[in-house]
């Protein structure tokens, strides 16, 4: 079917990770189809939400027969891009930037960590996940000799942080996971995706204050 040419709002998008991570447990459950109801119950979203989103991709389902699951996955892994692999590397090679370097789910989502930067000197030379961290301040040369990097992950204190970026900008990338505890800035073609942890635990810590008032 051909895809709807209007921009897909933000909301939707951020709907797609969490019917993929469903749809895989059902498919390692030996589920084979599932109506958008089904979908429903394991989502939260209504049946209706879950059809609008599937429509802005060209729908997928079939009426009265649901949705193939293999199927319905893949479609939503191209959406995604999880078939693409983006070389990636990390900025910031302590606790936090350790631990991202080490997931495996960075390779199963198509992001492959190739080197970690820090400008730590007891840091540096040290192998960390799949690699040796590098001195930062060889990051500038170490992008130029390999331009398919793309993406960097920014595991960064609150100081320095849009220096950094700013560098990697210049540099090519085009994509920013940013953990740093700051909003950082980039052209309009750079995409930064950043993550609040902090903000995260203060609305755990609102919902725990409301159930106790």
């Amino acid at each position: 079917m051909e895809k709807n040419k209007n921009k897909v709002s933000e909301t939707v998008i951020r709907r797609l990770p969490k019917y993929h991570r469903y749809l895989t447990e059902l498919l390692e459950n030996g589920e084979d189809r599932v109506s958008s109801q089904e979908l429903s119950n394991l989502t939260g979203f209504t049946a209706s939400q879950i059809r609008q989103d599937f429509n802005n991709f060209g729908g997928f389902g079939q009426q009265g027969y649901g949705y193939k699951v293999t199927l319905l996955r893949e479609e939503i892994e191209k959406i995604l891009g999880i078939s693409m692999v983006y070389k990636s590397i990390v900025v910031g090679a302590g606790r936090l930037g350790s631990v991202i370097s080490c997931y495996k789910g960075f390779e199963e989502s198509g992001f492959d960590i190739v080197a970690l930067f820090d400008r730590d000197k007891n840091i540096v030379g040290k192998e960390v996940g799949h690699g040796i961290v590098l001195d930062i301040e060889d990051m500038e040369d170490y992008l130029s000799a390999h331009p398919e990097i793309k993406v960097a992950i920014i595991t960064l204190p609150k100081e320095g942080a849009q220096t950094v970026v700013d560098r990697l900008v210049a540099a090519g990338i085009k994509g920013i996971w940013n953990f740093a505890p700051t909003d950082i800035s980039a052209p309009e073609d750079v995409i930064v995706e950043s993550v609040r942890l902090n903000d995260s635990l203060l609305t755990l810590s609102y919902y725990l204050t409301e159930a106790n008032r």
